[in-house]
Formats: structure tokens, sequence, C-alpha cells
């Protein structure tokens, strides 16, 4: 029985270890007000409204220029943050539909919740970033998740 002795030893260290790494890395991913994901697609948290795949998605640049592709739509927007404010000026909705277009893409459900979504944007007084979520924060909390692409 003394020849497992000296293995459980080494289990005891690795487990040790490993619990002391996985300590230090979670504050820096539990941050709550993370540095703003610049360049980075944020998808909106929801689930997709069939037969389209397409979830709206936000993309901002350091300058604040952002692309808005909405349900069916895609428009351009301006976003200036200062700490934990944030203030989104979206442009207007195009009245053209896109070019590259699948069935079901632009039904009337689908263009009327992207001007739903256009205004939930443009009320958007704040913002939060916990790992690889980011949450806007105003008449309605729109939760983003950070695109893995």
């Amino acid at each position: 029985m003394t020849l497992f002795r000296p293995a459980a030893g080494r289990l005891v260290v690795l487990c040790c270890t490993l619990a002391g790494s996985l300590s230090l890395a979670a504050p820096a991913a539990a941050q709550p007000n993370g540095e703003f994901p610049f360049d980075r697609e944020m998808l909106l948290d929801v689930a997709p409204m069939r037969p389209v795949k397409r979830v709206p998605i936000l993309a901002v640049a350091p300058d604040g220029a952002a692309v808005v592709d909405l349900w069916c739509k895609t428009v351009n927007a301006r976003v200036t943050i200062a700490g934990d404010s944030l203030r989104i000026e979206p442009g207007p909705l195009p009245d053209a539909l896109p070019a590259m277009m699948v069935a079901g893409q632009c039904s009337p459900e689908r263009i009327q919740a992207d001007a739903g979504m256009l205004a939930d944007l443009a009320q958007v007084e704040s913002w939060k970033r916990q790992g690889e979520k980011v949450t806007l924060n105003g008449a309605k909390t729109l939760r983003f998740r950070l695109s893995s692409h």
C-alpha cells in the first residue's frame, strides 16, 4: 500500500496548482466594467426570428463609428462613450431592401423589429461588460455576447 502514497501526493499538488491558477484567472474575466469591446462584433443575446438565423449585431470602432446589423437591414450609427455612459445615435433605416436577401429575411415582422431595435438603441444610457457579455441599459436592457469569430 505504500506504493500509492507518492502518486496520491502528486495528485493533491496537481489539484492545488490547478485551483490556484483558476483563482488567479477568474478575477480578470469577472471584472464588471472591463474595457469596451471596440472592433468586436456583439451579437444580441436572443433567439433568431425563424426562418432566418440572423440576429442583430453591433460593431463599434474606436472613433465611435458603428454598424448595426438589424433583423433585416443594416444602418450606420455614432457611439459616444464616457466611462460607463454610452449614447448611440443610429442613422435612419434605409428604404431599400438588402441586396443579398434570402426568403423570409425581410418579413413585415422583421422590418417592425428593426424599427423597435433602433428605438431601443437610441435610448441607451449606460453599459457594463462582464467577461464576454456586454449589457446596454436604457428604457430596455439589451444583452449582447461577443462574437467568437
